[in-house]
């Protein structure tokens, strides 16, 4: 089956990212979109070379081989069902659910008819992302003792989205949480966090922080941290840091790095730094479709996040966030 006919739920700037890669994807000949605002659905369609109807039932009646849902985080466990019932696999980005608890009846739901369910996580369609887990699994760091992720925004995006994000761990830090378990291969067991707010105070007065950070205990002892922010003026900052016993390995340490060395006449890194996320990972989210394409086909790697991490990922962001709140450690079981 070379010649794919996908259909795709929102067209917001994440939905739009998909599409034009949905469209540009080897083995996919038809593109199919709805939006809860059907004209610009329409608009969407037209530029990308898709066809737009009307609403998720007209998508699905179109005869589509695959779904891919790109909408509010409210809507993605009806569309996850909705797919499923179908009979036809589902990508979805990030989270599940807004919550854990919402989340297990969606993996049960799925698990019941067999469903086939991706969600985004594109880190794991990284380059650097994957030769981290390749060397980690080789063992050519020996053990690791240290992990250190970093999540850092440019900028904040819209009071009115962070009121109803789920907090800076939920919406930025899970990604981090992801691949610290896709690339150790352990699970965590605790988590304490802290954070602050020296930035907008509008941010604070809708429950949440601009700065975070949280100390994982990994099942075998290893120490894991996770930071975020809102407010990083250099650019957009995600890099990975693991050292081991053999040897140190960092991800995203490249010329469009966001930070500057302090030692004298040292020009590292050369590069403009990267301004969102979607120039961060511009490539990843193109081998993400690529991927789930495959997945389409029946041919699986091991790129893409299963419904199962997704949903343990959001376990350890939520016991995070409940840290925040309380002040204290959180275990996870």
């Amino acid at each position: 089956m070379s010649d794919l006919h996908f259909g795709l739920v929102g067209v917001g700037r994440i939905g739009v990212m998909h599409a034009q890669n949905v469209v540009a994807t080897p083995g996919i000949e038809r593109l199919t979109v709805a939006d809860v605002d059907p004209a610009r659905a329409r608009r969407v369609a037209e530029e990308v070379g898709a066809a737009a109807v009307d609403d998720v039932g007209a998508l699905l009646a179109a005869g589509v081989d695959a779904l891919v849902v790109a909408t509010g985080t409210a809507s993605h466990p009806d569309l996850i069902r909705a797919g499923v019932d179908a009979g036809i696999p589902v990508f979805c980005e990030k989270p599940v659910a807004p919550d854990v608890a919402l989340s297990r009846p969606v993996l049960e739901h799925v698990a019941a008819r067999g469903g086939v369910v991706r969600i985004g996580h594109q880190r794991r369609c990284d380059a650097g992302y994957r030769e981290a887990r390749r060397a980690v699994a080789a063992g050519e760091l020996g053990w690791l003792h240290a992990v250190r992720a970093v999540t850092c925004d440019a900028a904040p995006p819209p009071v009115a989205f962070l009121a109803t994000s789920g907090g800076l761990f939920r919406d930025c830090s899970v990604h981090d949480i992801d691949a610290i378990r896709w690339i150790t291969g352990r699970e965590v067991v605790e988590v304490y966090a802290r954070g602050s707010n020296n930035g907008d105070p509008a941010i604070g007065a809708v429950g949440d922080v601009d700065t975070a950070l949280a100390v994982c205990t990994l099942d075998d002892g290893t120490l894991a941290v996770v930071t975020a922010s809102r407010y990083n003026g250099a650019g957009h900052d995600v890099r990975l840091e693991l050292q081991g016993s053999l040897g140190t390995l960092v991800v995203g340490l490249d010329d469009a790095a966001a930070l500057r060395s302090a030692e004298p006449g040292l020009t590292f890194p050369a590069g403009t730094p990267h301004a969102t996320f979607a120039e961060r990972f511009a490539a990843a989210y193109r081998a993400e479709i690529t991927a789930f394409a495959e997945l389409v086909q029946g041919v699986e790697g091991d790129e893409l996040c299963t419904l199962a991490d997704a949903v343990a990922a959001a376990a350890v962001a939520d016991a995070a966030q409940e840290s925040l709140r309380t002040g204290v450690p959180v275990r996870l079981s």
